[in-house]
């Protein structure tokens, strides 16, 4: 089990930034990493100081049969978005749409 809250006030997009990517994971598993399982993971935004902010993703893995996740979402708490939810997976969760965003198993 894993919740978290991405920073609530990050200055902009391009200040929060890596690799041409907007944001940083809230859970990673390192690109070295052959076997990995988790389950039952949420991670939520709510970005105060700049709401246009569209994080990529919350979750971020190497696409490995063995580095598996079970029961992931995302939620926009009304300011900010996450577009997916693990890696290019996942729908957008957007402040106008307030539900759980799910990806039940990966990959």
């Amino acid at each position: 089990f894993f919740q978290n809250e991405l920073p609530y006030d990050p200055p902009s997009a391009a200040a929060w930034s890596h690799d041409g990517i907007t944001g940083y994971a809230a859970y990673k598993v390192a690109n070295t990493v052959t076997s990995h399982e988790a389950w039952g993971m949420g991670s939520y935004c709510v970005f105060t100081t700049d709401e246009s902010i569209a994080a990529y993703h919350s979750f971020e893995a190497p696409v490995n049969a063995n580095v598996r996740f079970h029961d992931l979402l995302t939620v926009s708490l009304g300011k900010g978005s996450i577009t997916h939810v693990i890696n290019d997976t996942g729908d957008t969760a957007t402040p106008d749409h307030v539900t759980p965003h799910t990806v039940v198993s990966y990959p």
